[in-house]
């Protein structure tokens, strides 16, 4: 997903192209800029950074090229999509060379034009968004984009939410987002994981206890319920909670009160309640292992986060995401994801979903000792490890990593940078794909 506060400036002598293009930008929900040429917008004074730059290569004066040179001394990092006539191919050989980030020949499809931006935006530099994404989640798969939607709609109410999904697919993270978008976003968000508490200490954790209420209870303890007060209960697990400590949560749930274990004062609470399972909890509920009234107490706004063998196109991003931040905590200097190492990532089934990735890429990153990524998978107990990804890339002759190269440019229609880029799919800085390009003579074969 793509920030709508993104500033899109552009630069173009041609007044009804320059117009075009702001109207369509507009039109995306992005704001925009735009100059009449290259003396104008360098004058220009700019208070916020944009977050990308679409140019003419042929603008009289300062010309495109001459742009980007000026914007590379000044140190700016804005990643540019190049606007070229057909007759340009050697001046956009040039601009990527000099870290152009996509290009475009007139006259060019609208939608074509806005993904170029969208990746641009959403890749700048090298770095990928770790949540232009909402809630810190990666990814730009239809199902995260219907979890990420219905975040958005539900958040500003105060209505319960339950959300369901496997283990490790990012239930945590979802509820977090619909707190950080919420009226309470200034108020606590309590977290209770009810499978960690054992039952006899539960309804204390929850609703607190008097001083002598059980032996043991040598002070009185505030509950989470009246911790969360004006906030947001986070209950997680919810469906280890004990059939005997029901009812007294759906109390809680329904008419905003509550009494401390061992007192019999009515305290009120105002709390909007998040829950989470891994769990069938319609299933229990016909087992008889849960209460009917409390699961449709809770289940006001059920929505589900998906596992990650269902959103496979986001698994490349969430490698190069984990690996630049494990990167950086560790202080590694990794420049490369073997392309096949992504690949073979790519097809695993992920059982353990985003948790299960994330450790798995925390684990070699530490065992990376070069500006490789090697990939080191762990037992699983029965299920198919990816094949042959110590070996992914180190052995590939140069003929076979230029034909790889050349593949993955076609693919990417020329593009090197952004989100669909050559370097994405390669499991490169883009960067790096740059020199092996001047490496290999590639650039050549775009004259």
């Amino acid at each position: 997903m793509v920030n709508t506060g993104a500033l899109v400036y552009v630069v173009d002598d041609d007044i009804s192209a320059r117009e075009g293009v702001a109207r369509l930008i507009r039109s995306a929900g992005l704001m925009t800029k735009t100059f009449a040429s290259g003396e104008e917008f360098l004058a220009a004074p700019r208070a916020k950074v944009p977050s990308c730059l679409v140019l003419d290569v042929n603008l009289p004066g300062v010309n495109g090229l001459d742009l980007q040179q000026e914007l590379g001394k000044s140190g700016s990092q804005v990643p540019i999509v190049f606007l070229t006539g057909h007759g340009d191919i050697p001046m956009t050989v040039r601009a990527l060379k000099a870290g152009a980030a996509n290009f475009l020949t007139k006259p060019f499809d609208d939608e074509d034009l806005l993904n170029a931006i969208r990746q641009s935006i959403a890749y700048q530099l090298d770095d990928v968004p770790p949540a232009e994404n909402i809630g810190n989640m990666v990814g730009e798969s239809v199902g995260l984009q219907r979890a990420q939607r219905a975040i958005h709609v539900v958040a500003p109410t105060d209505s319960t939410v339950l959300i369901q999904g496997e283990t490790g697919t990012g239930k945590e993270l979802v509820a977090h987002a619909i707190h950080d978008l919420s009226r309470r976003s200034k108020r606590a968000f309590v977290q209770v994981n009810c499978a960690s508490i054992p039952a006899t200490l539960l309804e204390s954790e929850l609703f607190g206890h008097e001083k002598g209420a059980f032996t043991g209870a040598f002070a009185q303890k505030i509950g989470r319920f009246e911790m969360a007060h004006e906030g947001t209960l986070f209950l997680d697990e919810i469906g280890e909670i004990p059939l005997e400590l029901q009812p007294k949560l759906l109390r809680a749930l329904q008419e905003h009160e509550l009494e401390r274990l061992g007192g019999n004062r009515t305290i009120h609470v105002d709390v909007r309640i998040v829950a989470a399972t891994n769990r069938n909890l319609k299933q229990m509920v016909d087992e008889g292992k849960f209460r009917s009234d409390l699961y449709y107490r809770l289940n006001v706004f059920p929505m589900t986060v998906p596992p990650l063998r269902e959103r496979r196109e986001d698994i490349p991003l969430l490698i190069r995401f984990f690996t630049q931040k494990y990167a950086r905590k560790l202080n590694r200097a990794i420049e490369e994801i073997p392309s096949t190492t992504l690949e073979a990532l790519t097809k695993y089934d992920w059982p353990g979903n985003i948790r299960e990735l994330q450790n798995v890429i925390e684990r070699s990153v530490i065992l990376s000792n070069g500006p490789e990524l090697h990939v080191t998978m762990p037992e699983f107990s029965g299920k198919p490890a990816p094949a042959a990804l110590d070996n992914a890339v180190s052995d590939v002759t140069e003929d076979a990593e230029r034909a790889r190269i050349l593949q993955a440019l076609k693919e990417a229609k020329g593009m090197v940078g952004g989100m669909g880029g050559a370097a994405a799919r390669l499991g490169l800085k883009r960067t790096t794909l740059q020199s092996r390009m001047r490496k290999y003579n590639i650039a050549r074969l775009y004259q």
